[in-house]
């Protein structure tokens, strides 16, 4: 069992799931749309990354029932489209769009800097400190912020905000800085860390990066 079976099972399903909200509901009005084609586009995208640059950290083997609880922890991110499919709520045209304007930039971090990372490690190993990661030392994650960030504004309601933040706070940035450690083995990695920020990216470095780039 590898713990990527699981999230690929929920990622396949979200489609279908979302459809079935909207066949049982009898809801297809733009937003429900515009919801099944970003987080169903979403679960579609994750398969293919999976296919042909996977994340070796979902790669490791896991027992059974580890497996079934991360299908269940990560199906909480399911809640977002019950609530808006089932209360029937309509957001603004100036919320459709910010949410797909938000997704649209999530999906370009996320997927870009893994395409970036599995190939650049393919071949070389050692830090990466250009493209995405220059200025950012967690670009995949924030893409992943965005991305579910848009599902809870088209939701318009507190709760998927909740269920994003616990994984903010419980999975992302625990993993953010266990990373951080991990990369501190490399003599540059201060250098590095001064002029970039573990998830938003370092636009201003300090005066003192600045010099000692030049």
């Amino acid at each position: 069992m590898k713990i990527k079976y699981a999230i690929n099972l929920h990622k396949a399903l979200t489609f279908v799931f979302v459809l079935a909200l909207m066949v049982a509901y009898n809801n297809f009005t733009i937003a429900v749309l515009i919801y099944l084609a970003l987080h169903g586009g979403y679960g579609i995208l994750w398969l293919l990354k999976d296919r042909f640059y996977p994340d070796k950290q979902w790669e490791q083997e896991v027992p059974v029932a580890t497996g079934i609880f991360t299908f269940f922890a990560i199906g909480l991110y399911w809640i977002a489209p019950f609530i808006l499919i089932s209360s029937g709520s309509q957001p603004s045209p100036m919320l459709m769009t910010l949410a797909i304007f938000i997704n649209l930039l999530g999906v370009f971090f996320a997927y870009g800097s893994d395409a970036q990372k599995y190939y650049t490690l393919k071949y070389k190993t050692g830090l990466i400190t250009e493209g995405f990661f220059a200025r950012s030392r967690n670009p995949n994650y924030l893409g992943e912020i965005l991305i579910y960030l848009s599902f809870a504004l088209l939701a318009q309601h507190w709760l998927p905000f909740l269920i994003l933040g616990g994984f903010i706070a419980g999975i992302f940035f625990p993993n953010m800085l266990k990373k951080d450690k991990s990369l501190s083995r490399y003599p540059e990695f201060e250098a590095y860390k001064e002029r970039s920020g573990l998830l938003f990216p370092k636009l201003f470095p300090t005066i003192q990066t600045t010099l000692q780039e030049n």
